[in-house]
């Protein structure tokens, strides 16, 4: 199941988000073929992109992550929109380790006016990592607690809990984000035996009611197309693909997010221009 519920707690000084993204994750392993170690990174790096993408405002926004570990060790990258439509691929890093390195976040407003920050990674735990790109790039206090659980190809349980105070907190508020935070050590197993809405309950159950939460469910989906791919081969002129196939028999296209290849041969790249013109 995927679920992403969203509200305000404590006097409405917090934002609370919890995600429950098992099958999401699920189906990221599944596509790409991943050991547990790389799906675990993979997954909570999805988990993290859900909860932004949940904040996006309007239609033509998106967000992307990636991660890129430090002396070529390896890359993350995920990406969503504003109908929680996630996709990514992990390059590499078949330990699943971040290994240093820069996270980089790109929310797009869809007007050509995206915000770009970036920090560098903390430790291997991608809780850390966001919570301190959120203190240095965004400057909003926030606390992380993501967590994808395999055995084997099997995800367990993936989700967690992010809470962002919002302007004007208290001291108190503070305090309690905190001591909530604190109280998360194994967010996974909460999120496999509980769900995301027994999660709230266990954890916020004088601070929310179910009746004021809002729930969206985000689902694993790229945007690729064999369309869209064609549109991108239009690009390139009929002579440098025209080029390709007589060294290569065909033009191939992989897409990183989905692990599809799209393959034109000479009568489709024969067709692509005609269909221009006309």
């Amino acid at each position: 199941m995927n679920r992403l519920y969203k509200t305000l707690i404590y006097n409405k000084q917090v934002s609370l988000t919890v995600a429950e993204t098992t099958g999401l994750v699920q189906h990221a392993r599944d596509i790409h073929n991943l050991n547990p170690a790389a799906a675990k990174t993979l997954g909570e790096l999805l988990t993290c992109g859900v909860y932004m993408a949940g904040c996006l405002k309007s239609e033509k926004c998106a967000i992307s992550i990636t991660v890129k570990g430090a002396e070529g060790s390896g890359s993350v990258s995920v990406s969503g929109d504003i109908a929680l439509h996630m996709r990514g691929y992990i390059d590499s890093l078949s330990d699943g380790k971040l290994a240093g390195g820069f996270m980089t976040v790109i929310k797009d407003d869809g007007f050509f006016r995206p915000f770009t920050g970036a920090c560098e990674l903390v430790s291997d735990d991608v809780s850390e990592n966001m919570e301190h790109y959120f203190d240095l790039s965004e400057q909003i206090p926030t606390k992380v607690r993501v967590e994808a659980e395999f055995d084997g190809t099997q995800c367990l349980a993936a989700g967690g809990v992010v809470m962002q105070l919002l302007p004007g907190h208290s001291r108190e508020a503070f305090d309690f984000v905190c001591e909530k935070a604190a109280e998360m050590a194994d967010i996974a197993e909460d999120i496999r035996k509980l769900g995301a809405d027994g999660v709230m309950n266990k954890y916020f159950s004088n601070e929310v009611s179910l009746a004021h939460v809002y729930i969206t469910q985000p689902e694993y989906r790229c945007n690729c197309s064999r369309a869209k791919i064609a549109s991108i081969l239009l690009t390139m002129g009929r002579g440098e693909l025209e080029s390709i196939i007589e060294e290569q028999g065909e033009v191939s296209v992989h897409c990183h997010y989905c692990n599809t290849d799209y393959k034109f041969n000479r009568d489709d790249i024969q067709k692509l221009f005609e269909n221009k013109i006309q």
